[in-house]
C-alpha cells in the first residue's frame, strides 16, 4: 500500500477572516471569559477579559492603529514574551488586515535588524526591558539603523520590580497607552469599513523559521490558513465554551498563537496566560487556580511538570486534554502525561510554522499505542505523503522517507523569497518537511527525526529517535538526545546527551555500552556520553542539534 493519506472532510473550511470569526464568537458568548492573566507578582490580581471585553479593547487598538495611518499589509511587529497585550494586537492587526510579524524574544540587535529590514516593517511593538534583554535599547538601535521602521511603542510594566517599562525619547516613539488614546481620533464605522476591505486569503501572520542553518526565513500566513488551522485543532480537541486552555507556550511561535489563541477563540473557550515566560509551577498553578481543562507544552517542559517535588500536591483533577507538540516526545514521558497529570485527551501535534502549523493530530479514539508512538493521522482537509528524499518517489507504508503535506494549511510562500519557496514547496504544491517519516498501515505516521539528524555510521543509516526511546527505559536517564559526531573511520558516530535523574550516580560510556549490549545492534550503542544540566533550545521548544554536534565535535577535537 501507497504511503499516502488524505484527511476527512468533517471539519468544514471557514470563509471569513480572524475579525469576522472573532466577532462570530463574542456575539455567541459575550459575558464568557476569553483570557485570564495570571497575576505578574505573588499575592497580586489577575487580569480578566470577558469576550465582549476583549473585542472593546481589541477595537480600540485597531482604530488608533487607523489612527496612525496603518494601511492594509503594513508590517506590525511584535516583540515580546507572553502578555495580554500580545493577543490583542494579533486580534487588532487581524481586524485592520496589518501583517503581525512575530518577532522571537531571543533575538538580539543584529538579528531584530535583519526582521526588520526583511519584511520593511513599519511599527515594532516591544516588551519592557528585562533582566535578560534591553529590548528598549535594541529597538532604539533597530529605528536608527532601519529606514523602514517609523514607529517604536513601549508594552507597559506588568508590575514586575525588573521590568523597565520604555520612556518615549523622540516623536518616533510611544508608549502603549498614549497609542491607545489615539483611538478617539477614528470612529468605529472606519474599523468596520477596513474589515469589509479584507480578505480570508490575505496575508496576516509573518513568522521567522528559528535559523539553525543560515538566516531566518519568513513564513507568510493568511486568514484562511491559520484560523482554519486553528479551529480545526479545536475541533479535534473537542472544545467548547466550557473549555479554559492553559498557554504556557510563546505567542510568538504557532503553537501559542494558532494552537493556543485561535484553536480556543474561534470555540468560545478561555485562554490562560500563567506568566511571560514558562515556569513548571506556574503552568500547574494556573490549572489549578483557574480550572484549566486543557494544558499546552512542548516535552522538556512536560518534563519539567513531572519532575517537579511538590508536583503531586497540585489539584489537577479539571484537566481532561492538552497538546503536546514542537519536538518528538518519549513514549514513558507521555504515559505519565495521561495517568499522573489526568489528560487522558491528551493530543500528540505534528507540523511546522510552514503548514500553519498542524498537519498530522491523535484524536481521543485512537488505540494507547496510536497516541504514544504515532503523531497521529492527516488533518481534516489535508493530505500527508512519504517519498524518497533523493528521488522523490512514493514510498510504501512502513518505508521510512521524507514527509510532505498539501492543502489549505500550507503557507503562501516565504515573505519576498521565491526562490527558496521553490526549494519547499514542489510544483504539485507539496510542502517537503525535511522529516523523516513512515505510515503505518492504518494510516498513521511515526517520525523518525530530521533528514539532517540521519547518522550515517559506516554505510548503517541510524535514527536517533529509535535509540532515545529506548535510553529512556535506563532507571538513571531523566532526559536524552541522540547525535552524531565525526569520526575517521565510520565517518559518524554515536553521543548519547543525558540528563540524569537527581540524585543518579554517574554515567560512562562503559556503562552505558554494558546497558545496551543485546538490546540494541552493536552499530546502535553510543560511543560517547555527555552529561548535561539541560539542553540548548529554540525559544518554541526545539532542541537546538546542530549546535550540540558542534559543542561535541570541538571539545572532542574531532
Amino acid at each position: 500500500m501507497l504511503a499516502y493519506t488524505a484527511g476527512g472532510t468533517d471539519v468544514p473550511l471557514l470563509e471569513e477572516t480572524i475579525g469576522d470569526n472573532f466577532e462570530r464568537i463574542v456575539a455567541r458568548f459575550p459575558y464568557h471569559d476569553a483570557l485570564i492573566e495570571a497575576a505578574a507578582v505573588p499575592g497580586g490580581e489577575a487580569r480578566r477579559w470577558s469576550y465582549t471585553k476583549l473585542n472593546d479593547d481589541v477595537d480600540r487598538l485597531g482604530r488608533a492603529l487607523l489612527a496612525r495611518g496603518v494601511v492594509k499589509g503594513a508590517r506590525i511587529g511584535i516583540w515580546s514574551p507572553n502578555c495580554a497585550e500580545w493577543t490583542i494586537l494579533q486580534y487588532a492587526t487581524a481586524k485592520i488586515g496589518a501583517v503581525l510579524v512575530n518577532v522571537n524574544p531571543a533575538y538580539r540587535g543584529s538579528e531584530l535588524e535583519f526582521v526588520v529590514k526583511q519584511n520593511g516593517m513599519r511599527m515594532l511593538v516591544c516588551a519592557p526591558s528585562d533582566r535578560n534583554s534591553d529590548y528598549t535599547a535594541m529597538a532604539r538601535q533597530a529605528l536608527a539603523e532601519c529606514p523602514e521602521l517609523r514607529e517604536l511603542v513601549f508594552l507597559p510594566d506588568t508590575g514586575l520590580a525588573e521590568l523597565t517599562a520604555g520612556v518615549p525619547e523622540t516623536e518616533a516613539e510611544r508608549t502603549f497607552a498614549e497609542l491607545l488614546k489615539r483611538a478617539d481620533d477614528v470612529g468605529h464605522s472606519a474599523l468596520k469599513a477596513r474589515m469589509a476591505e479584507l480578505d480570508p486569503y490575505d496575508a496576516i501572520n509573518l513568522q521567522y523559521t528559528s535559523g539553525t542553518t543560515g538566516f531566518p526565513k519568513g513564513a507568510t500566513l493568511s486568514h484562511h490558513n491559520i484560523l482554519n488551522n486553528g479551529y480545526s485543532i479545536g475541533e479535534q480537541l473537542g472544545y467548547t465554551e466550557h473549555d479554559r486552555v492553559v498557554i504556557p507556550v510563546p505567542f510568538y511561535h504557532c503553537f501559542g498563537m494558532v494552537i493556543g489563541n485561535l484553536a480556543a477563540f474561534s470555540h468560545g473557550a478561555a485562554t490562560i496566560i500563567p506568566g511571560r515566560s514558562f515556569s513548571p509551577a506556574a503552568a500547574l498553578e494556573a490549572v489549578q487556580d483557574f480550572g484549566g481543562t486543557s494544558l499546552y507544552g512542548v516535552p522538556t517542559m512536560f518534563i519539567a511538570e513531572l519532575a517537579l517535588a511538590d508536583f503531586a500536591s497540585y489539584d489537577l483533577s479539571t484537566l481532561r486534554t492538552g497538546v503536546m507538540a514542537g519536538s518528538l516526545c518519549p513514549i514513558e514521558v507521555m504515559n505519565r502525561i495521561i495517568s499522573e497529570m489526568n489528560m487522558p485527551g491528551r493530543a500528540i501535534c505534528y507540523g511546522m510554522t510552514e503548514t500553519s502549523p498542524v498537519s498530522t493530530m491523535t484524536r481521543g479514539v485512537d488505540t494507547m499505542r496510536q497516541r504514544t508512538e504515532t503523531v497521529g493521522r492527516t488533518m481534516p482537509r489535508l493530505e500527508s505523503r512519504i517519498v524518497d528524499p533523493l528521488s522523490g518517489a512514493l514510498m510504501q507504508r512502513g518505508e521510512i522517507g521524507e514527509l510532505c503535506t498539501r492543502g489549505y494549511a500550507v503557507m503562501t510562500g516565504y515573505w519576498n523569497q521565491p526562490d527558496k519557496t521553490a526549494e519547499a514547496i514542489d510544483a504539485e504544491g507539496w510542502m517537503h518537511t525535511g522529516d523523516l517519516a513512515r505510515m503505518d498501515e492504518d494510516g498513521y505516521i511515526v517520525i523518525e527525526g530530521r533528514i539532517k539528524d540521519m547518522v550515517i555510521r559506516g554505510g548503517e543509516n541510524v535514527y536517533p529517535r529509535e535509540i532515545e526511546e529506548f535510553l529512556y527505559t535506563h532507571p538513571d536517564i531523566r532526559d536524552v538526545q541522540v547525535i552524531g559526531v565525526p569520526d575517521a573511520r565510520y565517518g559518524e558516530e554515536l553521543m548519547a546527551c543525558v540528563i540524569l535523574r537527581p540524585g543518579a550516580g554517574p554515567l560512562d560510556a562503559e556503562s552505558l555500552a554494558e546497558f545496551c549490549r543485546g538490546r540494541l545492534a552493536h552499530y546502535k550503542i553510543p560511543r560517547y556520553v555527555d552529561v548535561r544540566e539541560s539542553f540548548p533550545m529554540t525559544v518554541s521548544g526545539k532542541i537546538r542539534k546542530v549546535e550540540m554536534r558542534e559543542e561535541a565535535a570541538a571539545r572532542l577535537g574531532l
